[in-house]
């Protein structure tokens, strides 16, 4: 029996189904133990474990953009960890056993920093997703200076290709090189920000899919 030692939102240790949780040098993490012919499948397990795999197969495409996307959030846990745990609550739809990201509220980045205002991508060039957003510098706490964060996601290819310091928030666009392989697929968007100075993120938008050019 798994123990919840800072409320529903932190950490455990102990097993919960297939997951166990520990704490190593003050840091909370979770993994998955393998399954084995004595390791039961009731019906609550089975539904447990593919939510948690349909969440790590998604944010496993793009750890060095959630390094930098939950760091205000990675307390006592990492930032890979605490992104788990809000899109397994947040970033789901269906039901066992056909589970699959909701785009629209699953999170990438997670933070207090003006997000993107009016997002929007398109793809006419191959190898290229572009980007663009309204100026929203000086509303809020958005500045010109802040630096977006692009990311693109190809369900098929269970890729990720992304940038965490892009080009300004005055700039209003950007393009994104993705492989030529691309050509063809459809790729799901985020856009985010990050201050100048790395210290604050904003939420992530879904800005939506598109095909990507030939």
């Amino acid at each position: 029996m798994g123990k919840i030692n800072q409320g529903i939102l932190g950490g455990f240790s102990g097993k919960i189904g297939n997951v166990i949780g520990g704490n190593w040098k003050g840091i909370d993490y979770m993994r998955i133990k393998p399954a084995n012919v004595a390791n039961p499948r009731t019906e609550g397990q089975l539904d447990q474990r593919s939510k948690f795999s349909t969440v790590l197969r998604f944010l496993q495409s793009m750890t060095g953009f959630i390094k930098v996307g939950f760091k205000g959030y990675a307390i006592k846990m990492t930032e890979f960890n605490s992104a788990m745990s809000f899109n397994l609550s947040n970033g789901i739809t269906g039901s066992y056993p056909d589970y699959s990201i909701d785009y629209l509220n699953a999170l990438v980045s997670r933070g207090a920093l003006a997000f993107a205002l009016n997002p929007a991508i398109d793809s006419t060039v191959a190898g290229t997703v572009s980007f663009s957003w309204d100026d929203n510098s000086g509303e809020g706490n958005a500045k010109a200076t802040d630096k977006a964060m692009l990311l693109v996601f190809n369900a098929s290819k269970k890729e990720a290709v992304f940038v965490t310091d892009g080009d300004a928030r005055s700039t209003a666009s950007q393009n994104l090189l993705v492989p030529d392989s691309y050509s063809g697929d459809t790729v799901h968007a985020f856009i985010s920000f990050i201050s100048d100075d790395g210290k604050s993120v904003s939420n992530s938008k879904y800005v939506g899919s598109v095909v990507v050019s030939a």
